[in-house]
């Protein structure tokens, strides 16, 4: 009787054990870039669905992920994965990592069939209206304005090697002015910058808002949002254009059950979690949706190259060069 006993708790434990691996095995891992409201409004849209416990997310830098989905391709852990849409593109071109999606969300604009646009980015300056008027300093109408001595130590913009954020900001400077003049205003305003530069795309705002700055680059709708909200911030679409990134979801080529749950997720977040990403990132990407008019960028531009991790790199190289 003893031995059945012990025979049975043993088997028991096997039984536990496997159904805790069969379990974590049908768990769909999701890697993303994005941040709290972004992850908190996929999350949302997944438990209402039904699919809570059946998912876990990873947030991870762009940088980082980038790295991981450049480096280890289809045997990355995640099944689903959210980024910025240039490095979803190169790795698809190297590994050819990513399954088509089985549906159509109706984007405004076309994109590969392997991904589909969760929320988009633009870029803008934004000030402190109290900083400013304490300084005596001017509104700034061009990004090349906050290369003027009177910015000096009073300037905060993303620094590209760290953020996709900074990446708008030097889109605008290379658009409008070439590679030539574009160094030389790009060597004074990080002159003016000093110890201003973040490692963080909100860096900037953070410091505009505190007024430990005059003036920042960063995210359009972070200023807008803090205006609304009442304090003494304004923002000012530069001359310059405000060039903007998406994040798209992307489901990882398995071939295994959890990659027929990462597409009916991916679906399930397109569908479901739009309406309050699109609160957080007011930029429509879908037919039917719309925003209001201060959250429309007055000078919308595109760059006029593919955006790729290799003109990322560029980029980033000509960032260097300009210190």
């Amino acid at each position: 009787m003893k031995k059945v006993t012990i025979f049975l708790v043993l088997l028991g434990l096997v039984l536990a054990i496997t159904g805790c691996n069969s379990k974590k095995e049908e768990e769909v891992v999701i890697y993303t870039n994005g941040d709290e409201e972004a992850v908190a409004a996929m999350e949302n849209a997944l438990n209402k669905a039904g699919y809570e416990g059946e998912y876990v997310f990873q947030s991870l830098g762009t940088s980082e992920l980038g790295g991981k989905l450049m480096a280890e391709g289809k045997q990355i852990e995640a099944d689903l994965v959210t980024m910025s849409s240039y490095f979803l593109e190169s790795s698809q071109e190297e590994h050819s990592m990513f399954k088509d999606l089985a549906f159509d969300a109706n984007a405004l604009e076309e994109h590969p069939a392997f991904y589909t646009p969760i929320l988009s980015n633009t870029g803008a300056i934004f000030v402190n209206t109290e900083v400013l008027k304490e300084k005596g300093l001017p509104i700034p109408a061009t990004i090349k304005d906050l290369t003027k001595p009177e910015f000096k130590g009073l300037v905060s913009i993303p620094n590209i090697l760290d953020s996709s954020t900074g990446w708008l900001l030097i889109q605008a400077i290379i658009n409008e002015y070439g590679e030539q003049e574009g160094k030389t205003i790009l060597h004074d305003l990080i002159a003016n910058v000093g110890p201003h530069l973040e490692s963080s795309g909100s860096g900037p705002i953070k410091k505009v808002q505190a007024g430990e700055v005059a003036a920042g680059f960063g995210l359009r709708h972070q200023a807008v949002q803090a205006k609304e909200s009442g304090a003494p911030i304004d923002f000012v679409d530069p001359v310059e254009g405000n060039f903007s990134l998406t994040e798209s979801i992307a489901v990882v080529d398995k071939e295994s059950k959890t990659t027929d749950l990462a597409m009916e997720m991916a679906e399930v977040i397109i569908n479901d979690a739009r309406k309050d990403l699109l609160s957080s990132y007011p930029v429509a990407l879908y037919q039917g949706e719309t925003v209001d008019e201060m959250n429309k960028p007055a000078h919308s531009m595109k760059f006029g190259q593919s955006l790729t991790v290799k003109l990322l790199e560029q980029h980033q190289a000509f960032f260097n060069s300009a210190k």
